[in-house]
């Protein structure tokens, strides 16, 4: 059967695999008390209430015995994986060694497993006392979405709930999706003084606003539930999340003989993070 002249074009591919978009990195990980190496599968924080002085009642007086109030919190360190095989057969027929990109995707996926710990952390149940009972968020500690999306009201009234609390100055993060700054820059007003900075803020001339330094991720939406029409963004302390690691990700690229030697990258770690102190989280709710 004759050939016809389009069977005869050339493919061309390129030497080089392109990464598609994802998150890389880990946004979160530094906004958390610093990284404790675990020894076992439990990792616990010792807490110490607030007390108040008592007046002596007299000359020669007995000395007072002012008991503290001792708590803890308890974070379970958990394994994750990534692995792949690469057939011999497959990567002989490809222009491009695929291995490195592989791996560089698991490190990828590791890093924003990580935020996810994160984020369930300072929304989802924390771990009391040695027997890990769960503790939700209180309802105090949250800002209802009130039928809008990000405001800078909801920003002020997480700022209050803090300073109330006396929670630290330094050190505080609002993590949120695009969406919510793309939503304050639509309810502050042309003339306000709030606009210029709120515009700086979407053009990423600047990350912080209202003393909190703004961290954009949209692992927010696959920390929240499909069946709400709602999204939590968080208002945070560096010291409200303990976070722990047995081990760290640990990158392997082997020969797997009994797959007739097929490459395998492998990464593994072993973490976990648990909310210490409830008064220093404010979740946000937004639609």
């Amino acid at each position: 059967m004759p050939e016809t002249i389009t069977e005869l074009y050339v493919q061309q591919y390129q030497n080089t695999m392109r990464m598609l978009c994802q998150q890389a990195d880990s946004r979160l990980e530094g906004t958390t008390i610093p990284p404790i190496k675990m020894e076992g599968e439990y990792l616990f924080w010792e807490r110490l209430g607030a007390t108040e002085a008592v007046l002596v009642p007299g000359r020669h007086s007995d000395t007072p015995n002012i008991e503290p109030d001792h708590s803890s919190r308890r974070a379970a360190a958990e394994a994750y994986v990534w692995a792949t095989l690469l057939d011999r057969k497959d990567a002989a027929r490809m222009l491009v060694d695929p291995k490195g990109p592989y791996q560089q995707a698991a490190k990828n996926a590791m890093n924003r497993r990580k935020d996810r710990l994160i984020l369930a952390a300072l929304g989802g149940n924390t771990h009391v006392g040695r027997a890990g009972t769960a503790l939700a968020l209180p309802a105090g500690q949250k800002v209802a979405a009130g039928g809008v999306g990000m405001t800078v009201g909801k920003l002020l009234n997480s700022k209050q709930l803090l300073d109330e609390a006396e929670a630290p100055q330094e050190g505080r993060y609002y993590v949120c999706p695009t969406e919510d700054i793309i939503d304050l820059l639509g309810t502050v007003e042309v003339t306000s003084a709030d606009y210029n900075t709120v515009r700086a803020l979407v053009s990423g001339q600047i990350d912080t606003f209202l003393g909190f330094k703004i961290i954009q991720t949209e692992l927010i939406y696959l920390e929240n539930s499909s069946t709400s029409a709602a999204w939590f963004s968080y208002a945070y302390v560096k010291g409200a999340i303990g976070y722990g690691s047995i081990e760290e990700p640990s990158v392997r690229l082997t020969e797997r003989s009994d797959k007739n030697y097929a490459w395998q990258p492998y990464v593994s770690m072993d973490l976990g993070a648990v909310r210490v102190e409830d008064t220093m989280v404010i979740e946000v709710a937004n639609v």
